[in-house]
């Protein structure tokens, strides 16, 4: 199997994956502010049907091409550790996420602006 095809299936369409996941619980955060159940549930699915589309075609393809930029540049640059960094970075980045999502919960993840009102 070439590099770039363990790179994607191993590492970036998983990160991707959990990136909607992430994605996932964020739409389910601020559906809750919708009343009518029937409604709140059709909101999540076309927004979860959307972010799917978008990671698919538009996040996991930056991403691998993030990595093939930088494995083209790595004879010049920092070689193979240039890339061996971009994905670590990439694996904390969604490891910190899904921390503060599991920990704090999905606000802490949203600009304050756009949490959800508090209702007593």
């Amino acid at each position: 199997m070439k590099k770039a095809a363990v790179v994607r299936n191993y590492l970036v369409l998983p990160c991707c994956l959990l990136l909607l996941n992430l994605c996932t619980g964020l739409v389910g955060y601020k559906a809750k502010v919708i009343g009518d159940p029937y409604l709140q549930t059709a909101a999540v699915m076309g927004m979860v049907l959307f972010g799917s589309s978008v990671v698919a075609f538009l996040v996991s393809p930056m991403i691998e091409a993030m990595v093939a930029t930088l494995r083209k540049g790595s004879r010049a640059g920092l070689g193979g550790l240039g890339e061996a960094l971009f994905l670590v970075g990439l694996c904390v980045l969604v490891y910190w996420m899904y921390y503060r999502m599991q920990i704090d919960g999905p606000e802490s993840l949203l600009p304050r602006g756009w949490h959800n009102p508090r209702r007593f």
